[in-house]
């Protein structure tokens, strides 16, 4: 493996490459922003994450694709901003010639944030690059002398060609919430979910392999140690509605974000809690 300091639209990120697989890193929130993995020809070795043409990379928001890091706040459930604050922070990185791995300590959140979450931890990610696969381990270790609570989740962009071709397999069974409309709960029934509209669901109890399959395409997804599963397009009208997202964006993604949302983490003194999503 060879992993290499650089830049990418100006933020300072790392670059992992193995047996013709690379991948892209950002310090600004230990963002992964590009995956390639290897393959005998151009449809098999190609971009697997989506990034937005109008992704902001000044350092003053998340960057609208790729992998966000969602901690310790999902969504809006909580006192902190949307999605909370390690996705806009910058992150060391604490990795070598053989693994890749970045980190985050409490002493980076500033006021307000930190009133609002006053915490001492450290969470880490480490990426795993093999020729065919992405694998992703976010690890959250409390280092205070007080338990603490937390949602999380890794909110991946997941590159298609057409939303209307794409389908998300696996998921029949499994309850989850429809954010889209109020939060209702519900039973998943059929084996292929399509994304026609805004769709924002999460999905909870997922130990199953899921694929998302797009004529002959196949991107498998597992997840250890997340128990849900949030699945989101914002569909043609909200999508014209957000502003680093070009009008018909929404057509180029699936987001398949492995998370910890539906039931938050109590982690007490000393211990350590993890989740790893792996995409190939």
């Amino acid at each position: 493996m060879r992993i290499e300091h650089t830049a990418f639209h100006g933020l300072d990120a790392v670059r992992i490459s193995v047996d013709g697989a690379s991948a892209v890193v950002t310090l600004h929130g230990a963002h992964v922003v590009s995956w390639i993995p290897a393959g005998p020809d151009e449809a098999r070795s190609r971009e697997r994450l989506f990034l937005s043409g109008k992704a902001r990379f000044d350092g003053s928001a998340a960057i609208r694709g790729g992998v966000p890091v969602i901690f310790p706040q999902f969504g809006e459930r909580g006192a902190l901003p949307k999605h909370g604050f390690a996705r806009t922070l910058p992150w060391r990185y604490s990795g070598d010639d053989e693994n890749a791995a970045f980190e985050l300590r409490d002493s980076e959140v500033q006021q307000p944030l930190r009133a609002a979450w006053p915490h001492a931890f450290i969470a880490r990610l480490r990426v795993v690059l093999g020729a065919t696969r992405l694998k992703l381990t976010l690890e959250v270790e409390n280092l205070g002398e007080h338990a603490f609570d937390f949602s999380a989740a890794l909110h991946s962009y997941l590159r298609v060609d057409d939303i209307d071709q794409a389908v998300l397999q696996g998921l029949q069974g499994c309850d989850y919430e429809d954010s889209a409309n109020g939060g209702t709960l519900h039973r998943e029934h059929d084996y292929e979910l399509r994304f026609a509209g805004e769709i924002d669901r999460i999905y909870n109890d997922v130990v199953a392999p899921l694929c998302l399959a797009e004529g002959e395409r196949r991107l498998f997804i597992e997840q250890q140690g997340f128990p849900d599963c949030v699945t989101w397009n914002p569909g043609a009208q909200l999508g014209a509605r957000i502003g680093d997202l070009e009008a018909d964006d929404y057509r180029r993604f699936v987001c398949v974000e492995a998370g910890q949302v539906l039931q938050p983490v109590v982690l007490e003194p000393g211990e350590v809690w993890e989740g790893t999503q792996i995409l190939g």
